[in-house]
């Protein structure tokens, strides 16, 4: 029996009766560009996030990038940030204008940490962009104040995290809520994937959501009038009425996705070559991803594979260490603990439409293997 990282079809066909009819109004319509699905959505992921504004955008890159551009950043002016993570988080920095300085990670959770931040801080930091990597939350607490000290923007990575919650002093708080703004990605493969590209931003503040509004639209809140150089990052009509269809069934998605990962991990739990992923009890995880941290990762890659097991490897090059950044110059063993999960890290197939046979099928491989 094979098993994939991920089967769309799979969700597909649970969903496409209440899909294709949202699509075909779009397409009676012919409101393909900003039509009625797009605001619409805005409101719930706003509400979703418990923020005041969702402005959405072409890409979950471009859901990072506008706020970025929004600081003005200058030549000098620093962003901090992880450097386990997509390239997108980094690469947006540089292309705002910004220099990335990437700090080490928490070797449990994978996410950036605050005290590594904290020492990073220098008279041109602008800003910190933690990741919620994997659908696990960064510790919002400790960076919301390390950047109110200083006055700095803080900017969350939520592409992973859309739903993710954190207790904070006994209340939850969610994804989204927290930070000046916040970026998620609807890339066919998330948690509320698209079918296509598109991306979300999401803020409390007034001005900046303006200020986002106008930066999607080549800079002007009205056509033919420019109050600066934006860009075109609209999200498709078609995207935003499959979002919305998907949207109601998000939250059963993360309890399955939850549920399918404490099985993995009652079943890891005698393997001692194999650390299951470790929740911070202030959490609630949505298990974008099941990423083991794992001895002899790469012989256990290719039996998998070998085996038909779907897996991937996030990320087997820190951003830090990426050609393109060699200019900041850091070096190998500069920040050993993202250097020492991009040669453990492995993550295991966790969308809601498993099996309990597919589940043991991996299970059994990866105990085979050990064994």
């Amino acid at each position: 029996m094979n098993v994939p990282m991920l089967d769309l079809v799979a969700q597909y066909q649970t969903i496409k009766n209440e899909v294709l009819p949202a699509m075909m109004q779009v397409i009676e319509t012919q409101q393909f560009i900003m039509g009625a699905s797009v605001p619409q959505l805005e409101t719930e992921v706003a509400r979703l996030s418990h923020a005041k504004h969702g402005i959405g955008c072409a890409s979950g890159t471009d859901a990072l990038l506008l706020p970025l551009k929004a600081l003005n950043l200058t030549p000098g002016d620093e962003v901090i940030t992880t450097p386990f993570t997509f390239f997108a988080t980094a690469g947006t920095i540089h292309n705002a204008g910004g220099t990335p300085v990437f700090v080490d990670i928490q070797p449990d959770t994978f996410n950036i940490d605050p005290a590594a931040v904290k020492r990073a801080i220098t008279p041109r930091t602008r800003a910190i962009m933690p990741v919620h990597l994997y659908g696990q939350m960064a510790d919002m607490l400790e960076l919301m104040a390390i950047a109110k000290s200083r006055g700095i923007k803080l900017i969350e990575d939520a592409a992973q995290a859309i739903g993710a919650r954190r207790k904070i002093d006994g209340e939850w708080r969610v994804a989204g809520e927290l930070g000046w703004v916040t970026g998620y990605s609807f890339f066919p493969s998330k948690n509320l994937g698209a079918w296509g590209d598109g991306g979300m931003m999401v803020t409390s503040d007034d001005a900046g959501a303006e200020r986002l509004r106008k930066l999607r639209l080549h800079g002007g809140a009205r056509q033919y009038h420019h109050d600066e150089v934006g860009t075109n990052s609209r999200l498709d009509t078609l995207q935003a009425a499959v979002l919305l269809a998907k949207l109601p069934h998000l939250a059963q998605w993360s309890a399955q996705r939850r549920e399918h990962a404490a099985y993995y991990t009652k079943a890891f739990a005698d393997i001692p070559q194999v650390k299951p992923p470790y929740v911070d009890p202030s959490n609630e995880h949505i298990f974008h991803q099941y990423t083991l941290r794992a001895e002899r990762r790469d012989e256990l890659q290719a039996r998998l594979k070998k085996e038909g097991i779907g897996h991937a490897v996030y990320y087997p090059i820190p951003l830090h260490r990426q050609p393109c950044f060699a200019h900041l110059g850091y070096k190998d063993g500069s920040l050993p603990q993202a250097e020492h999960a991009s040669r453990e890290a492995i993550s295991l197939p966790i969308y809601p439409e498993l099996t309990r046979a597919q589940l043991d099928r991996v299970i059994d491989t990866i105990r085979g293997f050990y064994q």
